[in-house]
């Protein structure tokens, strides 16, 4: 118990460390050769550089090489030492040697409080997917880099899972649609800084609620942090439904329960828990309400589980659509689909935790893009890991992928048992670690330095998996239309 007790107090030192303001020190003091970096990413003579990258793979460069406190020529002297020979000698040698340095950067930041928030942060992480998608000197010629430029699905697909904040490997293709889904499929930066933006609001308002005294006496035994709230507004009530009575009040979501509050005249009455982290044969569904038990509107949620006499019914009223039912369905669903599949692999302690703040954090993240209110379809569950590994074809096969990569992980803790139990160890499990050479591989948590790991590949085979589905039944429900066409005109 003080061991998961103490688990906790890391995964909430790390929270607090994206959230607290005036600590981030941009890197490290600039060394006298590399002061000549101009406004748009390009270098002047006096730097050094490294023959074969283009101007904007160079100067990213360089920011890593500051930050690392590691001279360019060492980055890449370590790089051709560690990498294998199917790394370094092949036609992508630049760019191999560009996501070397980027993971390396990236896992020393996010070790300090307040990167999100950080605006140097943001515009070198979004220079690193420009400079991805333009890594070598031969390349530049082609493309036209500038400041203002929109990066490729490929290079948000590789940069931005290296900080599991920002993005998962599972989902970060479906956010990336969901952010350049105003600009013609390219991210510009203006989009990805607001997204930053209202995920740090959002990490911000997670910490926020989870230390105020909100149902603390229920929370406190297993550390649950609070993820949504509703049912504050006179204007959004939250109606409960059991039986035959109906009561507004509040509704809470953290990582292991959902919480209503029935509100009296003046107070809330005494929180009932609906449990999603232990095994109670739970029922979260869709389900349609009305006066006198009436079955009209399709606004609510439902829940049972073996504890509950009969099932509770949870409304989200609103004048049009069912969207906040929807969303709060997804949220719920994700916690429960990630304790299920905890229990499911038998995962415990410190990977237990990770895996219940990945769903946290993707929780996050939508919070974030329904802030920026772009109008993207099937979002609840496109942006949340669990939900859509529940709903594609293969998703069984990305979760065991999922499970395997946190096993592999424990293995190599185990032998090696010098290794840190502190936030960096924590977060390392999460993505966020230096690479570290596994064989003919190059590691980064999830991401490996060159190539795809085993988890981007499920997730590549499960995604191209699902749109030959799609593909089929638009065909399908084509030939449907068009034999109604052909019946209705001869009916004429």
């Amino acid at each position: 118990m003080a061991m998961m007790s103490r688990t906790r107090d890391l995964l909430m030192e790390g929270l607090e460390g994206l959230v607290r303001e005036g600590s981030f020190k941009w890197g490290l003091p600039r060394r006298e050769d590399d002061d000549d970096e101009g406004h748009d990413g390009s270098l002047s003579g006096k730097r050094p550089s490294i023959a074969g990258l283009s101007f904007k793979a160079n100067s990213v460069v360089a920011r890593c090489s500051r930050i690392l406190n590691v001279s360019i020529n060492d980055l890449q002297k370590n790089f051709d030492k560690q990498a294998s020979d199917s790394v370094k000698n092949t036609g992508n040698y630049a760019r191999n040697l560009l996501e070397y340095c980027c993971f390396l950067a990236l896992a020393q930041i996010s070790q300090v409080a307040g990167y999100l928030a950080d605006k140097n942060f943001r515009r070198l992480s979004f220079d690193m997917m420009l400079a991805w998608d333009v890594p070598s000197s031969s390349s530049q010629h082609s493309v036209k880099v500038e400041v203002d430029s929109t990066v490729s699905l490929e290079a948000f697909a590789r940069i931005a899972p290296a900080i599991p904040t920002i993005a998962d490997v599972v989902t970060c293709s479906n956010l990336f649609d969901a952010l350049s889904c105003s600009s013609g499929g390219c991210l510009p930066f203006s989009v990805y800084d607001k997204y930053l933006s209202e995920l740090d609001r959002a990490v911000k308002k997670m910490k926020t609620q989870s230390e105020s005294s909100l149902l603390s006496n229920l929370r406190s035994q297993r550390g649950e942090r609070i993820l949504e709230v509703d049912g504050t507004l006179t204007t959004q009530p939250v109606l409960e439904h059991v039986g035959i009575s109906t009561w507004p009040g509040r509704l809470v979501l953290t990582d292991h329960a959902l919480y209503f509050e029935a509100l009296r005249v003046v107070t809330y009455d005494k929180p009932k828990a609906y449990e999603l982290a232990e095994d109670v044969k739970q029922v979260v569904k869709p389900e349609l309400t009305g006066p006198w038990g009436s079955r009209l509107f399709d606004k609510a949620v439902m829940y049972k589980s073996t504890t509950l006499p009969e099932p509770v019914i949870i409304e989200f009223p609103e004048l049009a659509g069912h969207s906040r039912r929807d969303y709060w369905l997804a949220i719920i669903s994700e916690v429960l689909y990630a304790h299920r599949f905890v229990r499911k692999f038998d995962i415990s302690g410190v990977n237990k935790d990770e895996t219940i703040l990945k769903a946290a954090l993707g929780i996050l993240r939508l919070q974030a893009i329904e802030q920026l209110g772009f109008p993207v379809p099937n979002r609840y569950e496109s942006l949340l890991m669990f939900n859509l590994c529940d709903k594609v074809p293969g998703g069984d096969f990305i979760l065991e992928t999922l499970a395997s990569a946190i096993s592999s992980r424990t293995s190599d803790r185990s032998n090696q048992p010098g290794t840190s139990r502190g936030m960096h160890a924590v977060l390392s499990n999460l993505g966020v670690v230096a690479p570290v050479n596994n064989g003919e591989r190059l590691f980064v948590g999830e991401m490996v330095v060159g190539e795809i790991s085993s988890l981007q590949k499920a997730v590549i085979d499960s995604m191209n998996n699902y749109k030959k589905v799609e593909l089929a039944q638009a065909t399908v429900d084509g030939v449907k239309v068009e034999g109604l066409d052909t019946n209705l005109a001869v009916m004429k």
